[in-house]
């Protein structure tokens, strides 16, 4: 299964920024409902859920997922200490509302970006306003030219031929075993490293090598997370200011990070669709690859879908024409999102 910490980057904000909106809702929902809401944690004044979420706090996701999937409106409060509240849901209109149809009233806000900031800094996924709307514009115009387009074909056609492929077919000839999720990782990251700022990690090599940026950029990533996941803010706030454990660590890391970007002039922006791209894209292509070898009817149309396509044609125009490889996708997230 994919890092837990993959869906967790996007639901996060969800949690933060929703309390205006369902404090209210959850409650008419609670004392309308004639069915019992032992499904919640239970919540102590001051310390909240503190001991549910401790007691739960290694496997948070399943836990999460089993408590929404008992509330009739797909959606709870989580009391944290101090009268902190967040709101987890998996309730499409809601979400919908959130992100899409009142998307502008509902901020990252400070809890969200404070605790990126060491590693994203100002990028997109850590910008709010005025600011997120042009850093999102200045992305799309630039990912939409067609010089970029092919760009991108030319890359990902060459770590194909040269790495991934060669990779699996030794694999399949020795009949060794491989973590899918793995090599696919290695293969967006080389991908997007040399999309974004022309360098070439080599990171999926049949030695499958620890190449230095890839690892602290990792371990940068899991620890900013982690940050997410204290129920007590202030002590991750605490270890940052003594410079202690994790957060040292994550020092380290980030400073890795950003002396190596620093070399390659690279920004914030950048950084951010290494994490955007790096990780959604491996995970997506996980879970469909593991769906398709359980369908082998379903593989079977995917193959004629492509043996039919002209070569002559950039790959941008043949996916246009893959109409049941697309359904296939969109049903794989669809089963398994790689994030929320």
């Amino acid at each position: 299964m994919f890092p837990t910490f993959l869906p967790l980057l996007l639901v996060i904000p969800v949690l933060l920024i929703a309390r205006k909106l369902f404090t209210s809702t959850n409650q008419k929902i609670v004392t309308s409902q004639s069915s019992s809401t032992t499904y919640l944690p239970k919540s102590y004044p001051i310390i909240g859920s503190l001991f549910e979420f401790i007691r739960n706090r290694g496997h948070i996701l399943d836990w999460t997922s089993n408590i929404i999937q008992a509330s009739p409106s797909s959606t709870f409060i989580l009391h944290r200490p101090l009268g902190y509240l967040h709101v987890w849901t998996a309730n499409p209109v809601i979400v919908e509302h959130i992100l899409k149809t009142k998307f502008s009233i509902y901020p990252k806000g400070n809890v969200f970006t404070g605790n990126l900031e060491d590693l994203l800094g100002h990028g997109i996924f850590n910008a709010d306003g005025q600011e997120w709307k042009f850093q999102r514009k200045v992305a799309s115009n630039e990912f939409n030219t067609k010089s970029l387009r092919k760009f991108v074909e030319n890359v990902v056609d060459t770590e194909l031929s040269n790495r991934f492929i060669p990779i699996l077919s030794d694999a399949a000839k020795k009949g060794t075993v491989l973590d899918l999720q793995d090599v696919l990782k290695r293969f967006t990251f080389d991908n997007i490293c040399k999309i974004a700022f022309g360098y070439d990690p080599e990171f999926l090599s049949p030695s499958f090598p620890q190449e230095k940026f890839a690892v602290a950029f990792e371990q940068a990533v899991q620890i900013s997370l982690q940050r997410f996941l204290t129920f007590f803010p202030f002590l991750w706030k605490l270890k940052r200011f003594l410079n202690i454990g994790s957060e040292r660590r994550l020092k380290e890391a980030v400073d890795q990070v950003r002396e190596f970007s620093r070399t390659l002039f690279v920004t914030d922006n950048v950084v951010s669709f290494i994490l955007a791209g790096r990780d959604t894209t491996s995970a997506a292509l996980t879970w469909f690859f593991w769906l398709l070898s359980t369908n082998p009817a379903a593989e079977g149309e995917i193959l004629k879908e492509i043996g039919r396509n002209n070569e002559d044609h950039s790959v941008f125009d043949e996916v246009k024409d893959m109409v049941f490889t697309h359904a296939s996708l969109s049903e794989s997230m669809r089963l398994y999102p790689p994030v929320p």
